[in-house]
């Protein structure tokens, strides 16, 4: 199990933007650089979806409803992630979670691996 500590996340107005951060800090670089990491979020009484991941050589994937709005970055050295969120909308929110895995799972899936323990993200007036 990886510790993963997140931070950020909070309220925000639609169209307002955030930014949340991961890190792992107890993992050795050289094994951090072998996992994919990523966000995904689970809103209430919802499934939970995948927002953004991204590997060691920064290749990325986005789930559709983010696209354009998201981007997720990665810090090798830092070992950490980062999410910044711009054009929020109400459905945005949810409880997002920082994971770290080494496979991706099949489509809709979530991934095995360690995970958050989530930071809530909410967007309204």
């Amino acid at each position: 199990q990886v510790q993963l500590e997140e931070s950020g996340g909070g309220l925000a107005q639609p169209g307002g933007s955030l930014r949340l951060s991961c890190r792992a800090p107890r993992l050795i670089t050289s094994v951090f650089n072998t996992y994919i990491m990523g966000w995904y979020r689970q809103a209430p009484g919802k499934q939970r979806e995948l927002v953004a991941t991204i590997t060691y050589n920064r290749i990325t994937d986005y789930g559709d409803s983010v696209k354009g709005r998201f981007t997720i970055s990665r810090d090798n050295s830092r070992k950490a992630v980062s999410l910044q969120m711009n054009s929020l909308k109400p459905e945005d929110t949810g409880v997002y979670y920082c994971t770290v895995h080494r496979e991706s799972p099949p489509p809709g899936g979530v991934p095995q691996g360690s995970w958050g323990q989530g930071t809530q993200v909410t967007v309204s007036w």
